[in-house]
């Protein structure tokens, strides 16, 4: 039996503000980045006489290619793996789809993943992998996930990546729109109308990759030796996501900004900035941008800087890039 390439995508993410502290119960603010996507297809050539159960992944980013079961505890056979368990439960719900019977794991097709997004560089490329994932295998048994649904499973994935995840990458990732993160809570997504006008935030890549597992632990090492004052750093940090939400929705792009860069300070004191990602937020601010500050794990990967306008974002980005950023982009 042959059939067209099922395709589906996620897209990866940036932190406006509230990371690490979002990981002890604060709040923080999400943002997707649509334009840098994951890809994953599935398709397959399934001959009469040809063995079930040859589920093949292929990850061409990461080097790998492999049968599921020679790898089940790889992030993706494992996305496959509880994605299939869940829509086996659920009614399905693309009638245009073939039905291909109950979803189950002993059949044959291949699943290749494809990502704009570097790994390492705390954009949510693990997340986006996963989701892109979950997504077309689910439609591959004719099921639709919903996002709240779709972030459960992806959180599991996180969980292998990065220990102890507060869950934001997979709940930006899987709405897809601007968020309002509590861990523990129903995410709150915020009115696109408060993105809608002009907000150019540009994105720069140290191209140094840090396990976010491995900051996220570092930070958790400090925590328990200095709780005290660790808890006055995330206090702190809410503090400056509260009047961040509220300078969105007053459309106050400098205090938003000066909001942004105090909480680079303040991550900074926490130990989870770099000389690379301080390089690139002092270069933004001396090429005029409103604010500027890592965004994600840290100790590498990427930094945001706000613009003033359109025209402004793509002189930043030129800026950053002289300045050594291996990639940038405006969002």
């Amino acid at each position: 039996m042959f059939f067209d390439r099922l395709q589906r995508s996620a897209c990866g993410k940036v932190i406006l503000c509230g990371e690490h502290a979002v990981v002890y119960g604060r709040p923080a603010i999400a943002l997707p980045v649509a334009q840098l996507r994951t890809h994953a297809s599935i398709w397959h050539d399934h001959p009469k006489d040809a063995p079930t159960d040859e589920i093949e992944i292929i990850a061409p980013d990461i080097n790998a290619r492999f049968k599921l079961n020679s790898r089940p505890q790889h992030p993706l056979s494992r996305i496959v793996q509880l994605t299939t368990e869940f829509v086996a439960q659920q009614p399905r719900n693309l009638p245009d789809m073939p039905d291909r019977g109950t979803p189950r794991l002993n059949c044959r097709y291949s699943l290749k993943v494809r990502s704009a997004i570097p790994v390492g560089s705390h954009l949510g490329s693990g997340a986006a992998a996963s989701m892109a994932c979950a997504r077309v295998v689910a439609e591959y048994w004719g099921r639709e996930l919903a996002p709240a649904d779709i972030s459960d499973l992806v959180y599991e994935i996180e969980k292998i990546h990065h220990g102890t995840p507060s869950g934001i990458d997979n709940t930006v990732i899987a709405y897809e729109k601007p968020v309002w993160f509590v861990k523990g809570e129903a995410p709150h997504v915020l009115p696109l109308a408060q993105f809608e006008r002009q907000f150019a935030l540009v994105i720069a890549d140290t191209g140094v990759a840090t396990p976010t597992k491995t900051v996220v632990g570092a930070v958790r090492e400090h925590w328990q030796k200095d709780t005290a004052t660790y808890e006055r750093y995330f206090d702190h940090i809410a503090s400056l996501v509260k009047h961040a939400r509220e300078a969105l929705q007053h459309s106050d792009d400098h205090v938003l900004g000066k909001l942004m860069t105090e909480n680079h300070r303040i991550l900074r004191h926490i130990g989870v900035s770099c000389i690379e990602l301080d390089h690139l937020c002092i270069t933004a601010q001396r090429a005029g941008a409103l604010g500027a500050k890592l965004s994600g794990g840290g100790r590498g990967g990427n930094m945001i800087a706000l613009a003033r306008d359109s025209h402004h974002a793509r002189y930043l980005r030129r800026q950053l890039l002289l300045s050594g950023a291996k990639r940038a982009w405006i969002a």
